[in-house]
């Protein structure tokens, strides 16, 4: 193997499984849940994603459906994963704190796995399956979407509702 092959397969692998690492150990340990700033990462991805697909062409109706397909398994995986946080009260100070639960780590290595696997297969053959790498790629950005997008919401959604039982109990 060349030393450039092997450079631009830590780029491709490496560093991503490094970020991947820290995130799960920064997830590990309880952390502050700040409701009202949970709208920056998806508002953000949301922000990408629109820049990304209006510098291109408008899709078919089959890129469409799969576009549709990709972002639904992006909700219903963040769905899970928001469920598989845990959230806490302070009944004192009503500090809110999350966790993500080792299923839930799992789960992000999983989609992470996954995602290179179907990334570079339907790479490989996307002449054989009539797409290009652009729509692939873009179908696994609505993926992501989906998945940060319905994960924040689920949260918030669920913090805010912890959040005003503790007051009301106190």
């Amino acid at each position: 193997m060349d030393g450039a092959r092997i450079d631009r397969e830590f780029w491709a692998y490496g560093l991503p499984l490094v970020f991947i690492a820290l995130a799960i150990l920064r997830n590990a340990r309880s952390r502050r849940l700040r409701v009202e700033r949970m709208w920056i990462a998806p508002a953000l991805i949301i922000f990408a994603t629109v820049m990304a697909f209006t510098a291109q062409k408008p899709p078919g109706p089959w890129s469409i459906l799969a576009y549709a397909l990709a972002l639904a398994t992006g909700v219903a995986l963040g769905w899970w994963r928001g469920r598989l946080t845990h959230i806490a009260v302070d009944p004192d100070t009503h500090v809110l704190t999350s966790r993500t639960s080792p299923l839930g780590m799992l789960l992000i290595l999983g989609v992470f796995a996954v995602r290179f696997a179907l990334r570079n297969v339907a790479s490989a053959n996307a002449s054989a399956l009539h797409v290009t790498t652009t729509q692939i790629a873009d179908a696994l950005l609505l993926l992501a979407v989906g998945l940060v997008c319905t994960n924040r919401l689920e949260m918030a959604l669920r913090a805010t509702r912890l959040l005003k039982e503790a007051r009301a109990g106190a």
